[in-house]
């Protein structure tokens, strides 16, 4: 269990910018963990093809809110398809043993030890699952 929840991820879980709501997200979206009850809310706001601004609302683990600081730390700045791989590494590296994601989402690696823990994966995925929830909203509502 010391490795799930060693310094950083704990420094990360207390430590979260972002959180509040934004005043007419582009985007937004809540995930629910069934298993453990976790929820995070992920509000954001696109121009010119990035995020320029987020808002989470974690009530979650420490390992949700671990991962949910980091999405709140780098999403500003980056593309939906940044996002989109940080997700899918995320969930590679927790249930098919692939290497931590790696670029502006790099501090994921500290939820590697999580990976031998499946009931765990859910409320470690759920901010980067609603990030992408909450791009998909914002580009259907661009593209109308």
């Amino acid at each position: 269990m010391d490795d799930l929840y060693h310094p950083r991820i704990l420094e990360l879980a207390a430590d979260m910018p972002h959180v509040g709501r934004l005043d007419a997200p582009d985007g937004a979206a809540t995930k629910v963990s069934r298993v453990c009850g976790s929820v995070v809310s992920v509000e954001l706001k696109l121009r010119d093809g990035v995020v320029s601004d987020i808002a989470v609302h974690p009530k979650a683990c420490a390992l949700g809110q671990a991962s949910t600081a980091i999405l709140a730390m780098n999403a500003i700045g980056a593309t939906p398809a940044e996002i989109r791989a940080a997700r899918d590494g995320l969930r590679a590296m927790l249930k098919e043993g692939g290497a931590p994601p790696a670029g502006r989402f790099w501090e994921l690696r500290h939820l590697e030890g999580v990976r031998d823990y499946p009931p765990r994966h859910t409320s470690t995925m759920l901010a980067f699952d609603a990030a992408v929830e909450a791009l998909e909203m914002a580009q259907r509502a661009r593209a109308s």
